[in-house]
């Protein structure tokens, strides 16, 4: 398949603008997912609902964003990968507004799908932008760049959305968004390139709506496991369902003449642990900055403050170790850094499964501290490794298949660490809250030995082409 550009040539090395474009984008659907729980009470205060009705708009947003992503490249060779970006960003904004001016339930459910939408479009388009410009010896600079927004924004998304949420309203959880869009959308019209494919199969819409149906049932049996109580009859034909239209989109991919999702790349040893080991990685990284909080408020009795500051300790770690990330994998080579940073982030899960409500303060800071610079060293290795041996030819294919999986992975985290919780409170029985959540740090961390065993098998020289300059 030919490629032209619509606008003039650029240099082969990658724009550091357009990477820097991309992760703010990232930022915000990310901030965008995760913010809300913390704003719960304060909108259904305001909308007249319950609390827990307001789950509604999370599993609108997550839906959306899950069963969009696939298109997302196809989109961009046809339109234009600038077209398709603001066209995004633009989606994403005014989304956002409409959020905040939302007079009902109904209403604020429709504007997270739009939202949706926009996020499901941004982030692979923009990272499939920045990884065709980059050469593939700067892939780990270019992957640093596009890594920082699924570090930090988990982590200070309790703490900014309870601050807005107490001091100003949570109106302003979206409010935000709209000068952050509308100065990303000026932006892209100058840095984004125009690439597109000259001669484009027509769209897999029989792909497109068994992943879709597939990804949004999955969605929703997340949150029914994660409603108390749960209703077990609705999740059992929901999961069939996920399974039937995923193995019957897996089929249809692999027979497919131009499919949806290309897992050709799946034949790629580096691709498949960046997107096997990579995923249950990204599975239990995920649930720790959903379960520290709620730990420190209900088993520990802290305030929200209290627990919201007490996790920006690992935002710390992560801002701190971020411009070593690379240096470290050109020393060591992924296999070691994966390999140690997988053995420390269990061991780390083990100490948080020992903190307890009379655990020394400075004690409890310096294991959210290592977990933040073991959270920002492996996944600056697993984004890069993943795409190490990807050929150019194949990696649009490649992009949006690895979006869709990290996408489903990180809506598994909160899940599955709400679903541990819930187990372990059962089998505790009358226990101190706080042991169930000790209980439940250390199974993530035995879960997280599969990626540690994943990782002793890579071959030394894995991914040498993008670690050597």
């Amino acid at each position: 398949m030919s490629r032209t550009r619509t606008t003039p040539a650029v240099a082969p090395s990658f724009s550091r603008v357009l990477a820097l474009l991309v992760a703010g984008t990232y930022f915000m659907e990310i901030l965008d997912g995760t913010i809300i729980a913390t704003a719960a009470a304060g909108i259904a205060d305001d909308l007249g609902v319950r609390p827990v009705d307001i789950n509604l708009a999370m599993t609108s947003y997550l839906i959306t964003l899950a069963v969009g992503i696939p298109i997302s490249g196809w989109l961009a060779e046809r339109y234009g990968a600038r077209r398709v970006f603001t066209a995004a960003i633009a989606i994403f904004t005014v989304a956002s507004l409409l959020c905040a001016l939302s007079p009902n339930l109904a209403f604020l459910c429709g504007a997270r799908m739009l939202q949706g939408l926009g996020g499901a479009l941004m982030v692979p388009v923009g990272r499939l932008v920045v990884l065709r410009d980059a050469d593939r010896k700067e892939f780990l600079e270019a992957i640093a760049y596009l890594t920082w927004p699924a570090l930090i924004a988990p982590v200070i998304a309790p703490a900014l959305g309870g601050l807005l949420t107490t001091y100003a309203s949570w109106h302003w959880i979206f409010l935000i968004n709209v000068p952050l869009g509308i100065i990303a959308f000026m932006v892209a019209l100058r840095v984004v390139p125009n690439i597109r494919a000259h001669k484009l199969p027509p769209p897999d819409w029989t792909g497109f709506i068994l992943c879709g149906v597939s990804l949004a049932a999955l969605v929703i049996v997340l949150e029914l496991v994660g409603s108390v109580p749960a209703p077990w009859a609705g999740v059992v034909l929901w999961l069939l369902l996920a399974l039937g239209a995923g193995a019957g989109a897996l089929w249809w991919f692999k027979r497919s003449r131009h499919p949806l999702l290309d897992l050709r790349a799946l034949g790629i040893r580096t691709f498949r642990v960046g997107n096997g080991g990579g995923a249950l990685y990204r599975l239990v990284i995920n649930a720790v900055p959903f379960l520290l909080p709620l730990m420190f408020m209900l088993g520990f009795g802290w305030n929200a403050f209290g627990a919201g500051l007490m996790t920006m300790a690992m935002f710390a770690g992560n801002v701190l170790i971020k411009p070593a990330t690379s240096a470290l994998i050109r020393r060591f080579g992924f296999q070691k850094v994966l390999l140690l940073s997988n053995a420390g982030g269990a061991l780390v899960l083990g100490a948080c499964a020992l903190l307890g409500p009379a655990t020394p303060l400075p004690v409890i800071a310096a294991v959210l501290f290592a977990s933040g610079v073991l959270r920002s060293i492996g996944f600056s290795a697993y984004n890069t490794l993943q795409f190490a041996d990807v050929p150019q030819a194949r990696m649009a294919g490649a992009n949006t298949l690895s979006s869709t999986i990290a996408q489903i992975a990180t809506c598994l985290g909160v899940a599955v660490g709400a679903l541990i919780l819930r187990a372990s409170e059962s089998l505790l029985g009358g226990a101190p809250p706080v042991t169930a959540y000790q209980w439940t740090f250390a199974v993530l961390g035995l879960l997280m030995l599969y990626p540690v065993v994943e990782a002793a098998l890579l071959t030394r020289d894995a991914g040498e082409a993008v670690r050597v300059r």
